[in-house]
């Protein structure tokens, strides 16, 4: 899967003035700011960026609230077209989770087939698979339960046991396993593993860091929507806990350091593939 200078550019409205209307009248503020129409500001959701990402590959996803993270992730999976570039890939990306399929009304075991329908799975592929769909899951008898009843963990682990049901050769997960027991997380690392060895490549996005070392072989860092740091999860990691330590304590000079520090590890890169042979 290649990103070849991927950007995306967003156009949202903007109240931009209206504080100094509302010191005059809040009454003639606020009726001014329901009837005018609003004026657009451009967004850069995620600045220009070139990647090669390959079979058996792990790749997590990091980067503090509003880095690029979903837009990266909508991107990979054909949700959103980038405004800049083009995404190359040899079979369309699955983003986990079946949820405009799911229904809340229907027990599990009702939603599993549903979800897997829509998937483009045929109802003999559901029903021999759907055992270790419910295994994977962890509902055990609670399947046949509506799904409305469910906790946010429990739906969460039944539409990772749904979306990976199919052997997707690339997926695309945000956040989903976050949630459950130690027990499902490590069923949920045991199938991310079968996978990768499935020749198939994977994409977390996660604020857990404990989840992203012990699953992804390889760690992109956004931040600001532009590409700070690619690497082996154990460095870009370090790097990451660092930043946000300087980021808590509003370290401002030394956050732009290690934001320099970080780019000059994505020139590095690109200097060795240069010079290699």
């Amino acid at each position: 899967m290649i990103l070849d200078n991927v950007s995306m550019t967003y156009a949202v409205e903007s109240n931009s003035g209206a504080s100094a209307e509302s010191q005059s009248g809040l009454h003639v503020a606020v009726g001014r700011m329901l009837t005018r129409k609003k004026p657009k500001v451009m967004v850069e959701a995620l600045k220009p960026m070139t990647l090669d990402f390959y079979k058996g590959e792990s790749v997590g996803i990091i980067g503090r609230n509003g880095s690029g993270k979903s837009t990266l992730s909508k991107i990979l999976c054909g949700q959103v077209a980038p405004t800049g570039g083009q995404v190359l890939a040899k079979s369309t990306p699955i983003m986990l989770g079946v949820n405009a399929a799911l229904m809340g009304d229907l027990s599990g075991d009702q939603n599993i087939y549903l979800g897997c329908l829509a998937m483009g799975m045929s109802l003999q592929e559901i029903k021999e698979k759907f055992d270790s769909i419910v295994e994977l899951s962890g509902l055990e008898d609670a399947v046949y339960l509506p799904m409305k009843t469910y906790s946010s963990g429990m739906s969460a682990r039944l539409r990772f046991a749904i979306a990976t049901a199919i052997d997707p050769e690339i997926i695309v997960i945000d956040e989903a396993l976050n949630t459950g027991d130690a027990q499902f997380k490590e069923r949920t690392k045991r199938r991310m593993d079968q996978l990768r060895e499935n020749a198939g490549l994977v994409f977390l996005v996660s604020h857990n860091m404990s989840t992203i070392k012990s699953m992804c072989t390889r760690v992109i860092w956004l931040d600001r929507g532009e590409l700070l740091m690619d690497g082996d999860p154990e460095t870009v990691l370090a790097a990451y806990r660092k930043y946000t330590w300087n980021l808590a304590r509003d370290r401002k000079a030394r956050l732009e350091e290690l934001r320099e520090i970080a780019r000059q590890s994505l020139d590095d890169i690109t200097v060795n593939l240069v010079n290699t042979p």
